[in-house]
């Protein structure tokens, strides 16, 4: 029997998918502020000097790096709550693994912002009598920041999609949604047409910002 497509039977059941961007959008927004806030002090100890600063920050960034994004949820999910014994609801959950995923994605992009300051700057700031926390606040996170705004909007597209992949253990993201949603209808083209159509919306204006910005500063 040749398959008949029912669109409505998505755009009819709304609802779900609604509730279940909400919660994606939660995720991301949790998820970038962590990354964007720790990525940065992440950065600043993988360029330490002292070494018993920067090999642990170097480590923490290439286990991130370089482990499937699926693996580091599943395991905040299950051993976690088994071995510190601590059990934190599943969004919270889903928002520090995929906080901790973008935090190492984010210090490599501050690291290269940094090692890119001009050394006079800092001079400057050595100069006029500024500490080394007053460098790194009044000097190196401004230009560090402004440099690295593409990579980490990019970074932040990136979580919003990887975000889909707490569904896997029950988060009620939009991913999620939409699976039940075609479980139940028997409409999965038309279902995960729909949710792949949402993440292309929320995306795709956020990339040609990105790239627009990229334009902008290759032209500064």
């Amino acid at each position: 029997m040749e398959y008949q497509l029912d669109i409505g039977a998505v755009t009819r059941n709304m609802g779900p998918l609604i509730e279940g961007l909400w919660v994606t959008l939660q995720l991301t927004v949790a998820a970038n502020v962590i990354g964007v806030a720790a990525g940065f002090a992440l950065a600043l100890l993988t360029t330490s000097r002292i070494t018993v600063l920067r090999w642990p920050a170097m480590l923490f960034v290439e286990f991130f790096r370089c482990t499937p994004a699926l693996i580091q949820i599943v395991w905040f999910f299950y051993c976690v709550p088994m071995i510190f014994n601590v059990f934190w609801g599943p969004v919270f959950m889903g928002i520090i693994a995929l906080g901790l995923n973008l935090t190492a994605f984010n210090s490599e992009a501050y690291r290269a912002s940094i090692q890119a300051v001009p050394k006079e700057h800092l001079d400057a700031g050595i100069a006029l009598g500024l500490s080394p926390r007053q460098r790194i606040t009044s000097i190196v996170l401004p230009q560090a920041l402004r440099n690295s705004v593409p990579v980490l909007l990019t970074n932040g597209i990136g979580i919003f999609q990887q975000s889909a992949l707490v569904a896997i253990v029950g988060v009620a993201d939009l991913m999620y949604q939409g699976k039940t949603l075609a479980t139940a209808t028997y409409r999965p083209i038309e279902t995960f047409t729909v949710v792949a159509l949402i993440y292309l919306t929320i995306s795709y204006p956020v990339s040609q910002f990105v790239n627009w910005l990229e334009r902008r500063q290759s032209y500064a």
